[in-house]
């Protein structure tokens, strides 16, 4: 049965290991700019973007090697008119393996086409899971937003 969430697939020549330990270095292919932990039951971690996105997310889930699930415990967009769209959804990583390859289902439940953002948070979710995240597990280095630097203010 097809969910109208958003969901992409990837496969990977790696272990469910190597791609279960990837999923939890979000700063590796998400973004350099994650506060907070992203790795145990419970932790709970902050992603900023600019003045554009930020969430707070807390590990719902974790089984090593099979699957991750993020809550999205608060969520502010500059661009939707409703700036907490994605609060209460959460992101799931299923690890599976099959004829000596592993399998990555991403769903970001609660991510629908009726959501303001749905197409540019989709489309930036199939970036970062078919490229950033495929790299980071596949050649050990992902492409995540770069971390803000923060300018100093000026002295008078």
């Amino acid at each position: 049965m097809k969910t109208p969430d958003f969901t992409t697939t990837i496969m990977v020549d790696k272990t469910p290991a190597e791609a279960f330990n990837a999923i939890n270095n979000p700063r590796g292919w998400w973004s350099e700019d994650i506060e907070g932990g992203t790795e145990k039951l419970n932790d709970e971690f902050t992603y900023h973007y600019k003045d554009v996105h930020n969430c707070r997310m807390k590990l719902i889930e974790v089984i090593p090697n099979k699957k991750v699930a993020w809550l999205v415990m608060g969520n502010y967009f500059k661009f939707t008119k409703d700036k907490s769209e994605w609060t209460g959804t959460k992101v799931i990583f299923e690890i599976s393996e099959k004829d000596n390859k592993t399998y990555i289902r991403f769903t970001h439940q609660g991510l629908v086409p009726e959501y303001e953002c749905f197409d540019i948070c989709s489309n930036a979710w199939s970036q970062y899971i078919s490229q950033s995240l495929w790299s980071l597990i596949t050649k050990g280095k992902g492409q995540p937003n770069a971390k803000e630097v923060k300018k100093k203010a000026a002295k008078s």
